[in-house]
């Protein structure tokens, strides 16, 4: 990489292997992407068109088409980078599921925070490559007339990972800790009661073996705007915004609160809150991938070709002196 923080082209190193991903911006056929990476096709894809990647056979004549579309080329560097991490961290977690079944270890992973951190993008770096036969991704819909009528963690232990499994919870029980009292969804006796049993729930999950990480995906009030403006302008990310989602910025404060209260009462040392930084999504993703794979004692770690340890400037445990977490 130059010195002088500029990209030339020799800083192009394009990945012949890669594929666009769903869902991150232009789809070009596979014969028009074979130098050019999935990240790149995500972070510049929407300027270019399928015509322009068919003329693209070299680097320079790559660079040379960047400029011309006044691209950043500090975008294009930083997201191949990106990709390349993300590429072998996701080796590893293909490492550690062979582990996990062989083991007969049992894996929850429940992905928390405010509306638009990243979560869901976070769990799909986290399972693209993992086989779907050993790994589930759980997001339940509201409660049914029956299902209110039961002990309120009895729907997610039948979502609780089998012998061998993967588990991941795109919101979980936690659901009742923040969003259900902001929203009026539950009454302050029922806040309270969930309060009072979720360590002892989890405590006896941790007790018969289930290994339980919990992740905070925090994200500044601007972020979280800009966010949900990005989604209005954008028809194929529409179906995100929901009624709740639209007070999430009037209700920013009591969020904060019973937020706080939540970490307060339910970070124990069984099972600790990590705090993950989410203003930069790349970060945030390539660092939970990092705290997982640290975390787990899986077959073949010492032998990974890429660091393990996570930036504690992006991921930390949560300490009850901290004060505001939303930056």
């Amino acid at each position: 990489m130059q010195s002088n923080g500029r990209l030339e082209t020799d800083d192009l190193e394009i990945i012949p292997t890669a594929v666009p991903r769903e869902g991150d911006g232009y789809q070009a056929p596979a014969q028009a992407t074979g130098e050019v990476t999935a990240g790149l096709i995500g972070e510049v894809g929407r300027t270019l068109t399928e015509d322009d990647l068919r003329r693209v056979n070299t680097r320079r004549g790559l660079l040379q088409l960047i400029k011309s579309k006044n691209i950043d080329l500090e975008d294009v560097r930083k997201t191949l980078l990106y990709e390349q991490e993300l590429q072998q961290l996701q080796v590893e977690l293909v490492r550690l599921q062979r582990w996990v079944q062989a083991d007969g270890q049992r894996i929850a992973i429940l992905v928390e925070g405010r509306d638009a951190a990243g979560k869901g993008g976070t769990i799909r770096r986290f399972t693209e490559h993992l086989n779907p036969r050993a790994m589930r991704v759980v997001a339940l819909p509201k409660p049914t007339d029956d299902e209110r009528g039961q002990w309120y963690f009895q729907r997610y232990i039948r979502q609780l990972p089998n012998k061998g499994e993967i588990v991941f919870f795109d919101r979980s029980w936690y659901n009742r800790a923040v969003v259900e009292p902001v929203m009026g969804f539950c009454s302050k006796k029922e806040h309270q009661r969930f309060l009072q049993q979720v360590t002892e729930f989890e405590h006896m999950l941790y007790e018969d073996g289930v290994t339980i990480i919990k992740f905070w995906f925090s994200i500044s009030k601007e972020e979280q705007a800009s966010r949900f403006e990005a989604r209005r302008q954008n028809p194929l990310k529409q179906w995100k915004l929901s009624p709740v989602d639209e007070k999430a910025q009037e209700l920013w404060d009591s969020y904060t609160r019973y937020k706080e209260e939540m970490f307060s009462k339910t970070h124990t040392t069984f099972s600790p809150w990590i705090i993950v930084k989410a203003n930069d999504k790349q970060a945030a993703r390539l660092e939970s991938l990092r705290h997982v794979l640290n975390l787990l004692a899986y077959k073949g770690k010492d032998e990974a070709q890429i660091r393990l340890t996570p930036d504690p400037n992006v991921i930390t445990r949560f300490h009850r002196k901290m004060v505001e977490l939303d930056f």
